[in-house]
């Protein structure tokens, strides 16, 4: 398959679908979906226009993970390929200047599990699992995965979940956090559009900076997180968007934001 369409994007108003395009495979990364990713990505959160990008799969799976049908272990330099292509493609979604959602069908195995968790919200299917497939073919999980899983989890569980290669439904991801909502497989791609529309009419500014905010918190301490939002408050106080926000809540009409 092409590298265009292992991964489309679709536009609708000021959001980005951006879709794995390989459901014959689950949506297993291969070279041309590794590098189709990370092209969208780029695309996307350059593109002043987008506010809000949601992340999906086509077919029965969000990502069953690395394509292992692509080349053996022992054929390629494993380190240099995640830190070449699959971390700036994972690095795409964390230090995106908007808001990405993840919305999960079916697996997110492997480092597909790790594009899931890397999201800043996440919607998943009753059908869904986050699966740390790793341990069964001796690996240990990548792609920033037992970064997200020890923040999130704790790290006696995710180690559990690592060791024992254990697949984690969507009903016990909404329990410990790793996910935001749970809703009917049909209504998968609607939920998560709602979820963006409401991140839609939110201001751009304070969504990014908001977003910056607890990147900055999640490896700080108190005081200098109290100083990084400082600085970030100023600039969102002397926004356009600001000014527009105080307007709008004295005259009790809707904010009209528009990302200055």
């Amino acid at each position: 398959m092409s590298e265009a369409l292992s991964v489309t994007t679709s536009i609708q108003g000021s959001i980005a679908v951006i879709c794995f395009n390989r459901p014959q495979k689950l949506n297993a990364f291969d070279q041309s979906q590794r590098q189709a990713f990370r092209n969208a990505a780029h695309k996307v959160n350059a593109d002043e226009n987008i506010r809000v990008v949601v992340l999906m799969g086509e077919g029965r799976a969000f990502s069953a993970g690395a394509d292992l049908s692509e080349v053996m272990p022992d054929e390629l330099d494993v380190e240099q390929g995640l830190i070449q292509e699959y971390k700036p493609a994972l690095m795409a979604i964390t230090q995106a200047p908007k808001p990405w959602i993840s919305a999960v069908n079916g697996a997110a195995a492997g480092i597909g599990s790790a594009f899931a968790m890397a999201c800043d919200l996440t919607v998943m299917a009753e059908n869904a699992y986050l699966y740390q497939a790793f341990s069964a073919i001796g690996l240990i999980p990548d792609g920033g995965a037992t970064w997200h899983l020890a923040q999130t989890v704790g790290r006696k569980r995710a180690f559990e979940l690592i060791a024992l290669g254990t697949k984690l439904g969507a009903q016990e991801c909404l329990q410990l956090g790793l996910c935001n909502r749970v809703v009917a497989e049909d209504k998968l791609f609607d939920e998560a559009m709602l979820l963006a529309n409401e991140l839609d009419n939110k201001a751009p500014l304070a969504l990014r900076y908001a977003k910056e905010a607890l990147n900055e918190a999640m490896q700080s301490n108190l005081s200098n997180t109290f100083n990084h939002e400082a600085k970030l408050q100023k600039i969102c106080a002397e926004s356009e968007d600001a000014k527009e926000g105080s307007r709008a809540f004295l005259a009790k009409r809707k904010a009209q934001f528009i990302g200055r």
